[in-house]
């Protein structure tokens, strides 16, 4: 498997995975409950993973020629 496959795979982990972890409301981070904290935490995250995947992908830059 590619690293690109591994790294795209964190995010629906984190989210999908982390929330029976993150289901709590009494911690408060940033004024958010935590669970909300979480999923605002994956975005941002998912955002920067899928920047480096694209980075690491051979075919993100080449254009199609005719």
């Amino acid at each position: 498997m590619k690293i690109q496959h591994l790294l795209a795979f964190i995010p629906f982990i984190g989210l999908f995975g982390g929330l029976s972890f993150a289901n709590k409301v009494t911690p408060y981070v940033l004024g958010m409950p935590f669970i909300l904290f979480w999923i605002v935490l994956w975005v941002v995250l998912t955002s920067g993973i899928m920047a480096i995947v694209y980075k690491l992908d051979p075919a993100a830059g080449k254009e199609e020629t005719e």
